[in-house]
């Protein structure tokens, strides 16, 4: 131990070991904040419930790190073993914590209860740090405690704001998320070996070195393990969520997009080509054609020269309009480059969207819709809203009086918008949610649903300005469609009595009712 007493050459060393303390704060902080992300980003992919994943996560972390700050103490008398240790366990479990969660996820239905335990056992590590860290640098020279603290936490924030910036912008987009924890372990499981053997090597007993070395080996084995078996473990455990062959996966800066394909029993040419984005299956080729019938024609009505297309990066909404010769230019405006990278690249995918995005007609904007519609100068006559369902905060705006505001504010005079709005079947509330939405945003609606056997009973709304429904009809020069003609349409129109209107009320940015709706009615399926 050292004081402000001690002669001018002891300072370089202390001043050298001080650093070194807290350079493994500011590493471990960084890693620590890693797996927090981690945890939060994988349940969000899985799950979906992004607010939920993370409040669950941070709120087990937060308190299982109290509860791990009082465990430490009575490890304070061998500081630098005991926090080697804890640095090495948690490299291996927050390693790993990626990869575990994955396989509980996809072959063992638990990951609610694994999440909370692997969040609440790495939440106990990381509060055993802190006060360890304050013993070794007390060690090194004492000073106030207020000082001390102040020197800790400075270097543990600026610390978790650089794992805060890496896990989005490095890690994820280098390595994936699997490959992601295994990295940040080994730097955890680096940092704090570095720290014990350089500058707290002579406080080590001859059973804490045997002790460490034992770990050590233990952890590199179990993350090169991993590292080397990761791409095969994340194919293996994809397939299992999937009935059909996984023929394309990727992982995009935005969601998981899947492509799978079965080739019939009988014959061996029909096939259905299906995506799934974050698991949930946006289209099936068997089928598609009713959906986008049913989103795209009935809008055709009317001036149609100028069609925006909100969502749909696959394109096959994108196919329906393009059979219009007159046309003129259609804008998708879609957030995931990588989906629209897919519906241009990949061959059987442009077979089934004829090579819409192919044509000089399309522009491709990636953005976020609302947003985009903020500052959008342009007018159109036709707007297709299909965008993913409403059960996720991010998705929960696109659904909301504000956002249909906004799609009014680009149409122009004569304007029709279509919106597809979920299953008035399995989810009633949140289909008339939409509605009673598009209508505060002063619009007249005309509501209608088909059979897709992929969905089940889906609705669409279609809607202009002012106070006068639209006409719910197919454009009189419109091309030969498969499923929807005036008989099917004019059904289409009418709804059952046990799915008529229900009265709820609109959503709106701050009272997302369509999302307590959408999560409630769409849980079990």
């Amino acid at each position: 131990m050292t004081s402000p007493a001690d002669p001018p050459s002891y300072r370089p060393r202390w001043r050298a070991a001080r650093a070194a303390v807290l350079l493994a704060v500011f590493v471990c902080a960084a890693c620590g904040l890693v797996y927090e992300l981690a945890l939060v980003a994988l349940g969000s992919y899985l799950i979906g419930d992004t607010v939920g994943q993370a409040s669950i996560v941070l709120g087990v972390m937060v308190f299982a790190m109290g509860v791990g700050a009082l465990a430490a103490k009575p490890f304070q008398p061998r500081a630098a073993a005991a926090f080697a240790l804890i640095e090495l366990t948690l490299a291996l479990l927050g390693g790993l914590s990626v990869l575990g969660l994955y396989a509980a996820f996809a072959w063992l239905d638990l990951y609610g209860p694994a999440l909370v335990g692997t969040a609440f056992v790495l939440g106990l590590l990381i509060g055993a740090e802190i006060p360890l860290l304050m013993v070794l640098l007390q060690r090194i020279r004492e000073q106030s405690a207020g000082s001390a603290v102040a020197d800790l936490f400075a270097a543990d924030y600026v610390g978790a704001l650089l794992g805060g910036l890496a896990f989005p912008f490095l890690l994820i987009p280098v390595f994936g998320q699997l490959k992601g924890a295994l990295v940040v372990g080994a730097v955890n499981a680096v940092a704090g070996l570095a720290l014990v053997v350089t500058v707290f090597r002579r406080e080590l007993s001859r059973r804490a070195w045997v002790t460490l070395t034992a770990g050590s080996v233990l952890v590199a084995l179990s993350l090169s393990y991993a590292w080397v078996t990761a791409r095969d473990f994340e194919v293996t455990a994809r397939q299992q969520l999937y009935r059909d062959p996984v023929v394309h996966a990727e992982r995009s800066r935005y969601q998981e997009i899947v492509l799978t394909r079965s080739v019939s029993e009988v014959s061996r040419q029909a096939s259905d080509l299906r995506l799934f984005l974050n698991g949930d299956l946006q289209f099936s080729s068997v089928d598609e054609y009713r959906y986008h019938e049913a989103l795209v024609h009935p809008a055709l009505t009317g001036p149609r020269g100028e069609a925006l297309v909100l969502g749909a990066g696959d394109g096959l909404a994108v196919r329906e309009l393009l059979r219009y010769p007159d046309v003129r230019r259609v804008t998708v405006v879609d957030l995931d480059p990588a989906v629209v990278a897919l519906a241009r690249e990949e061959p059987q995918l442009r077979r089934l969207n004829g090579d819409a995005f192919a044509d000089p007609r399309v522009r491709v904007v990636h953005a976020d819709a609302f947003g985009w519609l903020r500052t959008a100068a342009e007018r159109f006559d036709v707007v297709l809203a299909d965008l993913p369902d409403p059960d996720e905060t991010a998705t929960a705006k696109l659904y909301t009086v504000e956002f249909y505001s906004l799609v009014r504010a680009v149409l122009a005079d004569g304007g029709r918008l279509v919106v597809q709005s979920g299953s008035p079947y399995f989810a009633p509330r949140s289909y008339w949610s939409i509605e009673a939405s598009i209508r505060a945003a002063g619009f007249a609606t005309r509501p209608y649903h088909v059979d897709v056997p992929s969905f089940g009973d889906w609705g669409f709304v279609l809607a202009a300005p002012g106070a006068r429904p639209p006409v719910l009809e197919l454009p009189a020069d419109g091309p030969p469609l498969r499923f929807l003609d005036a008989d099917t349409l004019a059904a289409a129109g009418a709804f059952p009595a046990d799915r008529r209107r229900v009265d709820v009320p609109a959503s709106t940015l701050l009272r997302p009712k369509v999302l307590e709706y959408a999560r409630a009615e769409w849980r079990g399926y």
